[in-house]
């Protein structure tokens, strides 16, 4: 009888209780919020959507001369999703350089690159405007300069690098702290 109760009170726990965020460890809440997706009315929560996985993030701009980045990115995500990496695009108009539209920006990044990752619609990346997620990204390492910073987050949610926009998706060192995050 008493065995009943135990059982009882295991299954209701396990439906009030929360699950953790991701395998690595708890989600930090810079990343677990709800994200409007490029040209869409869907959101995105980060946590809920890629559990436990190492993250690419980086601020994009449709009208910069590092926006030919977006093939190298396309390439990177190809290459290790199915290892884990996620790659994420963050659409700003922080250095003037976006495209005045979600639609063009859509365009730019969809047509124009083949982007197949997750893009986010236009936010602040830098100053006091910055959106909480850069925000704490810059806490971690460095406030984006310009468009194409890439930071790149460990299954836990920190910074463990942080590549400026002179630094190219395709490079030695990117490659190499990628593999070595998808190795921990």
């Amino acid at each position: 009888m008493a065995y009943r109760y135990i059982f009882a009170l295991l299954a209701i726990s396990a439906l009030v209780l929360p699950a953790p965020a991701n395998a690595a460890g708890q989600c930090p809440d810079y990343l677990n919020q709800n994200l409007k997706k490029l040209h869409s009315e869907k959101t995105l929560n980060i946590c809920e959507a890629y559990p436990g996985k190492p993250l690419l993030i980086v601020n994009t701009a449709s009208f910069c001369g590092f926006t030919p980045q977006f093939v190298g990115l396309e390439k990177l995500y190809k290459e290790y999703k199915d290892k884990g990496l996620v790659v994420l695009g963050f659409a700003s108009n922080d250095f003037n350089q976006e495209a005045k539209t979600d639609k063009e920006i859509a365009d730019v990044c969809y047509l124009n690159y083949g982007v197949t990752f997750d893009m986010f619609a236009p936010i602040a990346v830098t100053g006091k405007a910055a959106h909480p997620l850069f925000k704490a990204l810059a806490a971690q390492s460095t406030e984006p300069a310009w468009n194409f910073n890439k930071y790149l987050l460990n299954a836990d949610g920190k910074v463990v690098k942080y590549f400026d926009s002179q630094v190219k998706p395709d490079s030695a060192a990117m490659r190499q702290a990628i593999e070595q995050v998808l190795s921990q």
